[in-house]
Parts: structure tokens; sequence; C-alpha cells
């Protein structure tokens, strides 16, 4: 028979070749791979779940629920507001663009951050007529840089926190990763903004921008409250903001009647209803910077614990039972708590009031409301929801209320009042509370394919170092290195994993990593938190391919990349941070 050693490789070198393949799901293999451990043995029957009660696996959970709720209260939305400037020269775009990124990256999922400032970056580009692909890029490799700044940046920092505390008694801190981290990430900025842009190959007409026809461009109507109506405010106030969204305004509606023309010497009254058209997001964005609101918002409204609001778009096809009928005439709010915000016909533009619109098969309506119920309206109404194509309704009045309580759990974790999965299960729960995140989406936040994976490799892990496959790994690297300096064995240890972490998830690098690194520590007679650091910072590196990361999978589409155009501005930067982190660590964490 051959050994637990032979047969946790065999498994580990099977799970490297599925996952490099990317045919099958990566939490599929992972789950696949501990029953075949736990039925040879390797995994005690009664250990087999015991990934899924790990701190680090919660923390990761977390997290991303946090992320959800800081983007649905308009607070990140606030520190990205003053970012598109179709004026900047490049360079200075992308030092903006990616400074922001990294700095939300530190303190919310950085895959999050990405998907909140790429619309803005694709924006820019389209207003700048410039190919999206010259920034993308640089943008998604400043949020990677950005996670390693803090514990809850990154899921390596969180696992190599979790391994500390299980190797060697003690987790490393909120703010233990700092100092390493943002070296590289102040490095790694720089470099993207001055130099890494120049060197990705120049396609203007790839990438450049989503077509409006991709978009869908809506006539919707906003309703003037008391907020926005201050008695001077006139029409025409309002259309630096429209122009600087990409949205048009159409006119006014008083009292049932459409004014003439735009009406944009017109002051505005609580009741108005201001006509726009635009795309989804835009439409959403800008009812909330001018203070408007939506028909029927008080429907709407269900204490605090309710779930938050969503645009939906769905197409109307023949026979719908919409199809020849009105909003109003189906009592699509009253009877189902559902607005029709806005319809899109072809681009074609229309003077009657929206809910008095007769629907015709192929318009496109913009539904508002709660996902439930936006679901059960769009069955009953017989549309075709457009799968991908919702947009969140923010909650910008909450936006302070958002970052003060995050704010509080980060204190508290750092001052050592509270432990970190605490503060953060309390920050969720006062979210819950609030209304940023409902009973629903606390579960869709949570990308649970990661947490499918982290929890069945954690006990293969813990089987990979009993085994001895650890000990044995960090034998052959000193072997290698024997009679070199210490830090030249953290050096090849930084390599190593992040050649693994840019064909690897990254969790699956740090997991196989962290007990290597350890193993050296012990091998050498060194700092173990050197290796550990060393592990994360290198597992958190994935610049060389599109696979290495989801958020550089993410923009390969709308960047119009391909796969070898990422280690043109990849390799380099690899290699600053080996530079940067190298001296930082042996600085920070002396061997």
């Amino acid at each position: 028979m051959p050994s637990d050693q032979t047969l946790i490789f065999l498994i580990f070198a099977a799970v490297f070749v599925l996952l490099i393949h990317g045919r099958v799901r990566y939490d599929l293999v992972a789950f696949a791979a501990l029953v075949v451990a736990t039925a040879l043995g390797l995994v005690p029957v009664d250990g087999m779940f015991s990934g899924f009660a790990h701190p680090a696996v919660a923390i990761i959970a977390l997290v991303l629920i946090v992320s959800r709720g800081l983007m649905s209260s308009g607070a990140v939305e606030l520190l990205s507001a003053h970012l598109i400037d179709n004026e900047r020269p490049v360079p200075l775009h992308i030092a903006a663009m990616a400074t922001v990124g990294a700095a939300l990256s530190a303190v919310i999922n950085n895959v999050a951050a990405l998907s909140l400032l790429m619309p803005l970056d694709m924006e820019a580009a389209r207003k700048a007529k410039r190919a999206a692909g010259r920034t993308l890029m640089p943008l998604s490799f400043a949020t990677i840089l950005g996670g390693m700044v803090t514990l809850i940046g990154t899921p390596p920092n969180i696992v190599i926190a979790g391994y500390r505390q299980d190797a060697l008694g003690e987790p490393f801190g909120m703010l233990d990763f700092a100092p390493v981290g943002l070296a590289v990430s102040v490095a790694g900025v720089a470099f993207v903004a001055l130099v890494g842009w120049r060197l990705l190959p120049r396609r203007e007409g790839a990438g450049a921008f989503v077509s409006e026809a991709a978009q869908g461009r809506y006539v919707a109507e906003l309703r003037v409250g008391e907020k926005a109506a201050d008695g001077d405010t006139m029409v025409g106030e309002l259309y630096p903001l429209a122009e600087e969204l990409d949205l048009n305004i159409l006119g006014l509606v008083r009292s049932g009647r459409r004014r003439p023309g735009f009406a944009a010497r017109e002051p505005i009254r609580p009741g108005d209803f201001i006509v726009v058209e635009g795309d989804p997001k835009a439409i959403e964005t800008f009812m909330g910077q001018a203070a408007l609101d939506f028909v029927g918002s008080e429907n709407h409204k269900g204490g605090v614990a309710s779930e938050s609001l969503t645009l939906a778009e769905a197409i109307v096809p023949e026979g719908a039972r919409i199809a020849g009928r009105t909003a109003r005439s189906l009592r699509l709010l009253h009877g189902h708590s559902v607005t029709l915000l806005g319809v899109a016909r072809n681009g074609q533009r229309f003077h009657d009031r929206v809910r008095l619109l007769t629907i015709r098969p192929g318009d496109v309506l913009l539904l508002l409301g709660t996902p439930e119920r936006i679901a059960a309206a769009t069955n009953w109404l017989g549309v075709l929801p457009l799968e991908g194509r919702r947009t969140a309704v923010m909650q910008r009045s909450k936006a302070g209320l958002a970052l003060g309580i995050f704010g509080l759990a980060i204190l508290l974790a750092v001052a050592g009042i509270a432990p970190l999965l605490l503060a953060l299960a309390g920050c969720v729960v006062a979210y819950a509370a609030l209304g940023l995140v409902g009973g629903r989406e606390v579960y869709e936040a949570v990308e649970w394919k990661v947490i499918v994976l982290l929890a069945s490799l954690i006990p293969l892990a813990d089987a990979f170092e009993r085994s001895g496959g650890a000990e044995l790994i960090a034998g052959s690297i000193v072997g290698v290195t024997g009679g070199w300096p210490a830090w030249s064995t953290l050096l090849v240890l930084m390599v190593v994993t992040m050649t693994l972490s840019d064909f690897l998830n990254n969790v699956a690098t740090t997991l196989i990593a962290a007990p290597i690194g350890v193993g050296l520590a012990q091998a050498t007679g060194t700092n173990p938190d050197a290796f550990l650091m060393g592990v994360a910072v290198a597992a958190s590196c994935a610049f060389l391919t599109p696979i290495g990361h989801k958020n550089n999978t993410i923009i390969l589409g709308p960047g119009g990349y391909r796969f070898g155009d990422y280690w043109r501005m990849g390799l380099p930067l690899e290699l600053l941070v080996l530079a940067v982190a190298l001296p930082v660590i042996l600085v920070v964490w002396p061997l």
C-alpha cells in the first residue's frame, strides 16, 4: 500500500491538474478531493467538515456581506464620486483610480472594489474616447495590491492569520500586514500609473466602451420631493449632473401634464416629475445625487429590516399580460409593490406618462422593487427578465451611519476589545437591522464556491502537514539553498508561492505554502512570522494570467485583453513586489 504521504501528494497533484485545466468547478474539485482523502483515511471522518467551522471561513463570509452593505449605503460611491474627469491625462487618471481602488480593497473585498470602480473607469474611457483596455488592467492590479494592507483585505491574509493561530498560538492582528502591504501597494500603484500601462498592447477598437444598445436606455420619471425642491432650483440646473452621468433630461411633468419643450427654465416643485433618458445605473445615480424619488416610493417602505430595492430589466414578449395595457390599468404598483420606473423602445422617445404608456411586445421594462416582488411580478406580467441586468438602489441617506458602524467594528478589533469575528458579525447584524442587506442578500453576498473551496482544503492541508508533506518540501528547499543566506530561502519560497498563485486559487496556494513556510523557519532556525508574511504577500500576487485572480478574469472581456497580455505588465510588477516586500519583511519581521 502507498504511504499516507504518497497518497496526499497524489491527491494534491490531481487537484492542481484539475484546477489548472479549469473545466471542473474549483469548489467541486476541492470537495471531491476531501471525500477521497476521507475515504482513504487521510482525513478523520469526524473532521471532514471541520473546515466549515474554521474562523477564516467565517471571516471571509462576513467581509463579503459587509462589503455589500457598504456598497448598498452609497458609502463607497461617496469615496469615488470625483474620479471621472475625461480631461485628465491617462497617468493621472490611472493614479487616481488605482489609489482609490487600493484604498477600498484594504477595507472591503477586492472583487467588490473592482466591481464598483470598473464602470466608472469604462465611462471615463468612453468620454475620453480611448480604449478601456489601457486602464482596466492597472485598476485590477491596484485592487489586488490594496488587499495586502489589512487582515480583511484579501483571503490569503485571513488564511495566514488563522494558520498562525493554529501553528503558533496567536493570529496576526488587523494591521500586522500594513507595513509590508502598504509599501508594496504604494510601489505597485506608482508602477502601474507611470510605467505599467505603457507596456500593454494598444488595441484602440478593443474594449473601448459598452455600447448604448448593450446598456439599454430608458425613458423614466423621477418624482421631486420636499428635499429636492427648495423653491429656487430650475430644471436646467440639473443639466451638468445629467451630462456627467450621460443622461438626458427630456422635460417636466406637473399636475399630470407634460410641460412644453425641455422646461429648462421651470422651477421644480414638490410633486413634479422630471423625465429622463439613460441607462439604469445612470438613472439610479441621478436619482440619488439629485435627491429625487420615484412613483410609489411609500409602497416600498418596509421598516428597518426590509430588503433593499433593485432595478431589474425585463423584455415584453408576444402574449404577455402587460402587452397592450398600461402599468396603472394592471395595478402593478398597488397590487405587487413593483414600480414601472422606465421603458426602452428601440431608442424611441415618447410623451405619454410612463405608467400610462401602452406597452408593446419588444419593449424593455425597468422595474423597481425587492428581488422577491420583482420575481413574482415578472412571472405574473409574463415578461422575461434579462439575466445579469440588475442595479441595486443605494440608500445614500445611511452612508454616514454605515461607515460609522464599520469604523467602530474595525476599531474594536484593532484595540483588542472584541475579536475580529465578533466585531464583523455585529456589523452584519447592524446592517441587516438598517435594511442595508436583506435576508436574501446576506446569502447572495457570500461567494459560496470560495467558502466550499476553503472549507474543503483546510482538512486536506492539515492532512498534508500531518503526513510530513510540508516538511519534505521544506527540506528540499533547504537542500537547494544550503549554505545560502537565510533570506534567500525566504525569497525562493516567495517565488514558488507567487508562481503557484498565478495558476491556482490564492486560497489553495496559501493553505499549501503556509505549512511549508513554517517548516522552512524551523529547519533554518529563523522567525516563522517572516515566512508566513512572505507567503501572504506572494499568494496575493497573481498578475501573470487572467485565471490567477478573479479580478483579472472580470476585466478580460471588457478590456479586450488576450491571455498573453497579462505578463507584459504582470511580470515586472511581480519582480517589483519581490524587490520591495523582501527587505521590508526583513526589517519588520527580522529573521
